[in-house]
């Protein structure tokens, strides 16, 4: 197409109220060449606010665009760290086995009423105390009492709750105590209603045979030298 008629179909599509970056597009044109060519067409308000509607709207899409990039990023990221990181860890020895459950005791546990409990709402986290118990201090399932904590709010779900924690832990649910229920003002129902299973008391019969020990390991574990 000549350049005369480039022109003149350039000057038409401005006057329709099309943006000088999608006349440029569609004529396969620099915008700087186009953006000379329409300098003296004048849009009406109508047109103009169209314009404007189009970049915000264009504006918008591009940062929901990028936002979302940049979450896919992250993503991939946490997946090839969580990747390195089960390589990284592999299996636990008996006495890193020990020294993650002090750890986890240390911060989680009851130290103060002369109790072996703990209570979280990580799965995985009792889990492993659950393992710790049994592997360093010989504690068998029939030893532990649980017991559900959760708003009032899921009272609904009691059932659906106490049955997921025996499931995760394989402990009966003869062996669960009375349910805690927290009062609260906000009535507010989360996106996560369905899969809320609040926390869990895991306490342990008889805790005398080993509190003692428990607490100096943790004590040994605050003093140890570390490296420098």
């Amino acid at each position: 197409m000549a350049k005369l008629e480039l022109r003149i179909l350039a000057r038409q599509l401005r006057g329709k109220g099309i943006s000088v970056n999608q006349i440029a597009s569609e004529l396969k044109i620099a915008k700087s060449t186009v953006s000379l060519w329409v300098r003296d067409i004048v849009l009406s308000i109508d047109q103009l606010e169209a314009l404007r509607n189009a970049s915000v709207l264009g504006a918008e899409r591009g940062r929901l665009k990028g936002a979302l990039v940049q979450k896919e990023r992250r993503l991939k990221a946490l997946e090839n760290y969580k990747r390195l990181g089960k390589e990284s860890i592999g299996s636990l020895n008996d006495r890193e086995l020990l020294i993650a459950g002090l750890a986890l005791y240390w911060g989680e546990g009851s130290k103060k009423t002369k109790e072996v409990q703990f209570c979280n709402s990580d799965p995985q986290m009792i889990k492993l105390l659950l393992i710790w118990l049994k592997k360093c201090f010989g504690t068998e399932l029939q030893d532990i009492r649980c017991k559900v904590g959760i708003n009032e709010i899921h009272k609904c779900r009691e059932k659906q709750i106490r049955e997921y924690w025996s499931k995760m832990t394989r402990i009966p649910l003869e062996q669960f105590t009375k349910t805690s229920f927290k009062k609260v003002l906000n009535k507010k129902v989360y996106n996560n209603f369905e899969t809320h299973y609040g926390t869990l008391s895991v306490k342990v019969k008889q805790p005398s045979r080993f509190y003692g020990r428990i607490i100096g390991l943790i004590e040994g574990l605050a003093e140890a030298k570390m490296p420098r």
